[in-house]
């Protein structure tokens, strides 16, 4: 408590920390010079004391820090990596800096470590890639310390909250169609974790797309993935052991599409003559594979760009209520691109 009964000062973190003000304003600050068992019992007592700097002091530098935080939680590097070499171009385009942190989606203490990230880098917002912009504890923590924040490929769009996608539904439906249109019927699907949004999106346009066509989707021919080569792999063996195969296999993402060619090579099954098999995302392995693989180009990059500019176009916590809600959700134009892996039958 604040030694005058009002809210806690930076004069009570340092006498509680045993340290000088100028000590605690450098950790605030996230400079360089301060020894890390120093800067750890500060931000405990940051933390303790629910410490929040006042605005008028960051003011005092123009009121930015020129950091942007990229916060993530993805199985898929490739993914990953993408949101992150968009974003730090931008940035520094822009005369920001990028700073990326990995957090575990489930962690039973997340709420206090974004409490102390944004305590220690005053951010002038945060990226949120899935499924960490649909986790509410998330969402909460950076909107009551007044943090910005824009959503990449959140599950649904919040009111006042920008956001930036590409329509993983009709891209699914795009692919899909396709290979109905080579005369695939029995066409399997390896579904993403269902803790990201784009799972659900991406099997929602491909029952869509069988549907349209008066097909019903076979539950045989769906198995669950986790975004990863091992788990596509993994569902590929079960999908190819049938004694009725699958014609056509539809991974969720490139990774998984990865996995199923692999398995087809283990059991000799020809791809495409006997097998044709699609990803999403065009990752920079799915033309380097043999045969290339037919893929919807996710524009990542683009998104990562995107919610930088979006994020330093306004700096200020109530970025949303001076925008038109249209202009806070931006949905990207994706690309269907058909290579060597698909064939008719």
């Amino acid at each position: 408590m604040s030694s005058r009964g009002g809210s806690p000062t930076i004069v009570d973190v340092a006498r509680e920390a045993g340290v000088s003000i100028k000590t605690v304003s450098r950790v605030l600050n996230h400079e360089p010079g301060v020894h890390e068992s120093t800067r750890d019992q500060v931000l405990k007592v940051v933390e303790a004391l629910r410490y929040r700097p006042k605005q008028s002091a960051r003011s005092l530098a123009g009121g930015r820090s020129f950091l942007i935080g990229l916060l993530y939680y993805d199985p898929s590097a490739i993914f990953v990596g993408s949101v992150q070499q968009g974003a730090t171009l931008r940035c520094r385009e822009l005369g920001y800096h990028l700073v990326v942190e990995s957090l575990h989606n489930d962690a039973p203490d997340l709420r206090q470590q974004i409490d102390r990230m944004v305590l220690a880098l005053r951010p002038d917002g945060m990226i949120l890639t899935p499924p960490l912009c649909d986790n509410p504890e998330v969402l909460a923590a950076l909107r009551e310390s007044g943090t910005p924040c824009v959503l990449m490929s959140p599950e649904r769009d919040l009111r006042g909250v920008p956001s930036v996608r590409m329509d993983d539904v009709h891209a699914a439906e795009e692919i899909t169609n396709l290979l109905l249109s080579l005369g695939h019927q029995r066409i399997a699907f390896i579904k993403g974790p269902p803790d990201q949004s784009a799972s659900g999106l991406r099997y929602q346009g491909f029952v869509n797309a069988l549907r349209a066509h008066g097909l019903e989707p076979d539950p045989e021919l769906i198995q669950p993935g986790a975004f990863t080569f091992e788990s596509g792999r993994d569902a590929a063996h079960q999908l190819l052991s049938r004694r009725q195969r699958p014609t056509a296999v539809f991974a969720s993402n490139d990774d998984m599409a990865l996995g199923v060619l692999a398995a087809a090579q283990r059991l000799g099954l020809a791809v495409p003559n006997e097998l044709s098999v699609a990803g999403f995302d065009d990752s920079p392995t799915a033309a380097l594979v043999w045969p290339p693989l037919t893929t919807v180009r996710q524009p990542v990059a683009e998104m990562a760009r995107t919610a930088v500019e979006m994020l330093v176009s306004v700096q200020r916590p109530d970025m949303a209520s001076a925008s038109d809600e249209a202009d806070l959700h931006k949905v990207l134009p994706h690309e269907l691109v058909v290579r060597d892996s698909t064939r008719a039958r």
